[in-house]
């Protein structure tokens, strides 16, 4: 089975938007163990639509094409198909009805440009979405079955899950079973990874794959056939082995999600506090991301100016002034001071440099004093970000803090040695 991709739009096509669409699917058909075999992005032109639409369906079994069904004149996938099939453009019926019902439920005027999102290619079977006025449809050209969806994410992630899925297990219900783990991992950079697995003997038909999303690298074992299912099991133990140090989750593909579900599956509430200043609020972002995280968040402070930390979390000013907001003694402060003042049974507290002017020679850019304190004890760190930009040393501030706290629900020790981020104390 070879399932390829075709991205419309000039906007997808020019990078005034990011394709999330495409990255998401190639990830869902990754979790349903299949291989997506080509991704091409065309703008809206008429031509350019038709031209690609016939070339591909040579070689493909299926085409998912994503965008181009609205209303307006740059919405040219259903015109373009119907004319690589050498065919008119005929009104679905069902879908007209099904559009004038809609509007008329929510009190709104449907314009005559709407009646486009009916006219389907001649022998296009119907395919329909659940939240929105733009139907979908399916295709057959050359062999290969073309199926159609609108690029509106939420009704293109819908029709995804709910049509094209079933539609591809219907049409090759006998394909070769795979399995996909995924481990993410943090401290590691890709190359030092694989040159730990590049050791390992992989057994026939299991690929490793990699993809760099800073500050995480996820590592993919991927068997393929009945054979190769039974020897992954095995193959992950010396996976886990190898390079076990770095691995944060088996389960999620964020730090934070591993986070939260640690804290919201625990059988008694656990609770915490953040106290952010370099980072800004940014670990408590991610962590509230996820649905039930009042659960155990009970306040996130972003005290970034030295005046802040000492109203808000009680820092000893002369804390601040003999050893600076970056230090050992200060993020502490503030990691206990946002403990007390919620009761919480954490406060986790970030404190650094992340540029790009405020480094020193003592205390350059990318220079982060990080605190874990437990209603028993209190831990804390500097470390060193390898790392330039501004963002980069956030997101990895952020990565070592919520790993310190991962690590502590796990009664592991919450300071580890990371490849590449350098310990400073």
């Amino acid at each position: 089975m070879k399932i390829e991709m075709i991205c419309t739009g000039e906007e997808v096509l020019s990078g005034q938007i990011v394709d999330t669409n495409a990255a998401w699917f190639g990830d869902v058909l990754m979790q349903h163990g299949i291989e997506m075999q080509r991704r091409i992005t065309v703008g809206d032109r008429l031509q350019d639509l038709i031209d690609v639409f016939v070339e591909r369906s040579h070689h493909a079994d299926i085409i998912l094409v994503n965008g181009g069904l609205g209303p307006t004149s740059d919405d040219m996938s259903a015109e373009a198909m119907a004319k690589a099939k050498g065919e008119p453009l005929a009104e679905n019926k069902a879908w007209r009805e099904h559009m004038e019902g809609w509007y008329k439920k929510n009190n709104r005027p449907m314009h005559a440009s709407n009646l486009k999102q009916a006219m389907l290619p001649q022998s296009a079977v119907m395919v329909h979405n659940p939240v929105g006025t733009a139907c979908g449809f399916r295709v057959e050209l050359n062999g290969a079955w073309l199926f159609f969806t609108p690029g509106v994410p939420r009704e293109f992630k819908t029709m995804v899950n709910e049509q094209f899925l079933p539609f591809v297990h219907e049409l090759f219900p006998q394909a070769q079973a795979t399995k996909l783990i995924k481990l993410l991992t943090f401290g590691a950079g890709e190359s030092a990874l694989a040159n730990e697995l590049d050791s390992l003997g992989v057994p026939a038909d299991i690929t490793v794959g990699y993809r760099t999303s800073l500050p995480h690298v996820e590592i993919k074992l991927l068997a393929r056939g009945e054979q190769a299912i039974a020897a992954l099991h095995e193959f992950n133990q010396q996976v886990e082995q190898a390079i076990g140090r770095y691995v944060v989750s088996e389960r999620f593909s964020t730090l934070a999600q591993e986070v939260h579900t640690l804290l919201t599956e625990r059988d008694t509430t656990t609770t915490l506090s953040l106290a952010e200043s370099c980072t800004g609020g940014m670990a408590a972002s991610q962590l509230i991301d996820f649905p039930g995280s009042s659960q155990y968040l009970a306040q996130g402070i972003v005290a970034y100016n030295n005046a802040a930390k000492v109203a808000l979390l009680g820092v000893n000013p002369s804390t601040l002034e003999q050893f600076g907001a970056v230090s050992l003694q200060c993020v502490s402060e503030m990691a206990e001071g946002a403990r007390a003042r919620s009761d919480t049974d954490f406060g986790l507290a970030i404190s650094g440099i992340a540029g790009p002017d405020g480094g020193t020679e003592d205390k350059p850019v990318g220079t982060v004093a990080l605190a874990l304190a437990s209603r028993a004890q209190t831990w804390s760190q500097v470390v060193k970000a390898p790392l330039k930009g501004r963002t980069q040393i956030r997101q990895v501030s952020c990565a070592v803090a919520l790993d310190m706290l991962r690590r502590a629900l796990l009664g592991e020790n919450p300071i580890a040695d990371y490849g590449f981020i350098e310990r400073l104390n």
